[in-house]
């Protein structure tokens, strides 16, 4: 689904656009996934696992943009892919109050409220379509992810032992977390 374009103010001031992505700007797509990847273990991919084709991200874009059950949204920063965020509906009749969510920022705009924000227009969207709980999961020790989804409403409800393996072979849990729409 589409997502209507808002613009907010960031905390240092500047603007920044909340938006669905575009088909034509899957190469740009591609390398803030990249930078994503590389900058954090918090996310579920590394960098070089961003494997996909500038072609094949241009047709996820559109087909996440068709979908009646998937919203994407970019935060696009002076005219730089800040980060991005993604609720999907569950599409089975039994489960479809719930919606997962994900969330990714490029370091240099932590801290800007560009999270909150994400969140913010996630809900909204979620409540549009009568989701009733959102659900995510986040690395151990992510502090900063736990505090914005916390600060949101999110709360542990479970967790994974030994659910992220990382190149160093180190063992993190993944904590499951949900909100109640």
């Amino acid at each position: 689904m589409l997502f209507a374009q808002k613009t907010i103010v960031l905390k240092d001031g500047r603007t920044a656009i909340l938006r669905s992505p575009k088909a034509e700007e899957a190469e740009a797509m591609l390398d803030y996934l990249k930078t994503a990847a590389s900058e954090t273990p918090y996310v579920l991919r590394e960098a070089e696992e961003c494997t996909e084709t500038v072609e094949q991200e241009a047709l996820f874009l559109e087909a996440v943009n068709r979908s009646p059950l998937q919203v994407m949204i970019v935060c696009e920063v002076d005219g730089e892919i800040a980060g991005n965020c993604q609720l999907s509906i569950q599409r089975r009749r039994k489960v479809r109050h719930r919606a997962s969510v994900a969330i990714a920022l490029i370091s240099k705009y932590w801290r800007l409220g560009i999270g909150a924000a994400m969140f913010e227009a996630m809900i909204g969207v979620a409540r549009e379509h009568g989701v009733e709980q959102m659900e995510l999961e986040f690395i151990e020790g992510n502090q900063r992810a736990q505090g914005l989804y916390e600060k949101m409403g999110f709360r542990i409800y479970g967790e994974r032992p030994d659910a992220i393996r990382l190149k160093d072979g180190t063992s993190l849990k993944e904590y499951m977390m949900l909100l109640k729409l």
